[in-house]
């Protein structure tokens, strides 16, 4: 699926990080971040396209796809997005990038806010898929997002509870979670959610994903919290998509969430669900080449 790209593995602490380049050698670079319980193989409808411009960069989460799984601790911190923003520095520093723009997914996108906040001078834009600040979410939570966003709610839960329902059958895990959202796996190619699957059973993979969640319910907030008594706000030229056909869309006043938390928002809902690389790839390739400078 990514023909021309290279493979590549970074150490970061202790953390290995595994990912892929590609794309015009004197492009500007760009770096993909993947989404819940996804890898970097979400971007295969896109990331070929990007490379006709960009230099593409796109690594695996901690925690996902073929990056390790480290030990957690009692505060989550190695699962937290500050820690993940880390592993993105590293990546793009192993490259040789001190700057860069970032397009991001999900998990991805909420390590694309904190690299932005803790790294200002490295983010020269970030495009934001189909979410809303961790902490505005988490504050205006409603019967109904709890509802459909569920595993929010079950993944917080103290080990291993989490970890034991999740490890019976991980398959079923990621069928259930991206399956129940519109379109179902059907909108999903068949070699990328093979992808999906053989990462989901890789050991301790259903504790990394508990840990992240654990760490958006406690550390992540706790440092966003920081952030907003401070009055500190991402100054990084922000454009969010979110899938008009879903749960964000449904619950939460997208744009005015991310006006909270960043000076330069802009935004729209687009034709899609939750995955939007893979549900409309071509959305995501249009306003990417509008909003990223080249």
């Amino acid at each position: 699926m990514f023909t021309n790209f290279s493979t590549f593995e970074i150490n970061n602490q202790g953390v290995r990080i595994s990912g892929r380049i590609g794309g015009k050698l004197d492009g500007k670079p760009l770096l993909l971040i993947h989404g819940h319980p996804q890898s970097h193989t979400m971007w295969h409808l896109t990331a070929p396209e990007l490379a006709k411009r960009y230099r593409v960069v796109m690594f695996d989460l901690r925690g996902y796809g073929d990056s390790d799984r480290p030990t957690t601790d009692a505060l989550h911190a190695p699962y937290s997005k500050r820690a993940m923003a880390t592993d993105a520095m590293a990546v793009m520093a192993h490259f040789g990038y001190l700057q860069f723009q970032v397009l991001a997914h999900d998990r991805g996108a909420r390590v694309a806010h904190r690299l932005a906040a803790d790294f200002p001078a490295a983010v020269e834009r970030m495009m934001l898929l189909d979410i809303a600040p961790t902490l505005g979410m988490y504050e205006n939570t409603t019967q109904l997002f709890a509802t459909l966003y569920w595993h929010w709610f079950f993944l917080i839960q103290p080990a291993p509870l989490p970890e034991a329902l999740i490890g019976d059958d991980p398959v079923r895990y990621l069928h259930g979670v991206m399956g129940a959202r519109y379109g179902g796996l059907e909108k999903f190619a068949p070699a990328a959610l093979r992808e999906y699957e053989r990462c989901a059973l890789i050991p301790n993979s259903a504790m990394a994903m508990a840990e992240d969640y654990r760490a958006a319910a406690t550390i992540d907030l706790e440092h966003d919290r920081f952030d907003v008594a401070v009055g500190k706000k991402i100054d990084t030229p922000t454009h969010v998509l979110w899938g008009a056909k879903g749960v964000v869309q449904q619950c939460f006043d997208v744009l005015d969430l991310w006006r909270d938390r960043a000076t330069h928002v802009t935004g729209l809902p687009v034709e899609s669900g939750h995955y939007i690389p893979e549900e409309n790839p071509a959305v995501v390739l249009q306003e990417a080449f509008a909003f990223f400078k080249s």
